[in-house]
């Protein structure tokens, strides 16, 4: 028995039974056939029992309750969500004051409120994003995304979750776990893999500035372009936001 997370509730589930596609050479699915599952007296360890012809009204009931069950649940979306699809969930932070934690041996243990700028986060099934954006407005489909101005951070907006606590849901009413996730994690390190700021004397000079509040407001000239990089392209999953 398996516990899984269907909509914003776990479930026990377990396995039940089993499709079997036959297929021809250079072609799709010609045949099914539905196996029960049983279990082995002595391990337990799951059996596929012997299959019948998949017929027509089994398989449109098994994608009906699977369609029912596995979808998103309905939520109000407010007006910072972008997007969101069965895999991924996508939303903008307006820029702020922030408190940020350091832990890392050039900045030591540090912690301050500083400002950011506006951000574009995504939590996928390929994992947890986070992108600048310039200006206060919401990101239509063609703003442009800049790298994340932060340590944790790869390219194309990859954020090292480390022991960050974030949700196991990816759900707009589980947005404000992830932004936690992120903001109340340690920046310990700056992952290689390209500049994320564009900065005089670098990374560390940069961010040690900002703790000590050298800037009225995020100094939006130091973001980096991401290279072909939009929102809308982000939402969709298209080219030039590598998913």
């Amino acid at each position: 028995m398996k516990n899984v997370s269907i909509g914003q509730t776990g479930h026990d589930v377990e396995l039940s039974s089993a499709l079997l596609l036959y297929t021809v050479a250079g072609g799709g699915a010609h045949y099914a056939t539905v196996h029960p599952i049983t279990a082995e007296k002595a391990t337990g360890r799951p059996v596929i029992g012997a299959g019948r012809p998949l017929n027509r009204r089994f398989l449109i009931d098994t994608l009906v309750k699977l369609d029912r069950n596995a979808a998103p649940k309905a939520d109000f979306l407010p007006s910072t969500v972008l997007g969101v699809t069965s895999a991924a969930v996508t939303w903008w932070c307006p820029p702020a004051a922030r408190r940020v934690f350091f832990s890392c041996r050039e900045i030591g243990e540090r912690s301050a409120v500083v400002h950011h700028p506006g951000l574009v986060f995504q939590a996928s099934a390929e994992g947890f994003r986070v992108f600048a954006v310039k200006g206060d407005a919401r990101p239509e489909p063609s703003t442009r995304l800049f790298e994340p101005p932060y340590f944790n951070t790869w390219n194309e907006g990859q954020i090292c979750i480390g022991t960050a606590r974030v949700p196991g849901r990816i759900e707009v009413c589980a947005i404000a776990g992830w932004e936690e996730g992120f903001f109340n994690s340690a920046f310990s390190h700056p992952n290689h893999g390209g500049k994320r700021v564009e900065y005089k004397n670098g990374f560390h000079a940069f961010w040690t500035d900002m703790l000590d509040g050298k800037f009225e407001a995020f100094p939006l000239d130091v973001l980096v372009p991401m290279k072909g990089a939009t929102a809308g392209k982000l939402v969709a999953g298209k080219s030039g936001v590598k998913q």
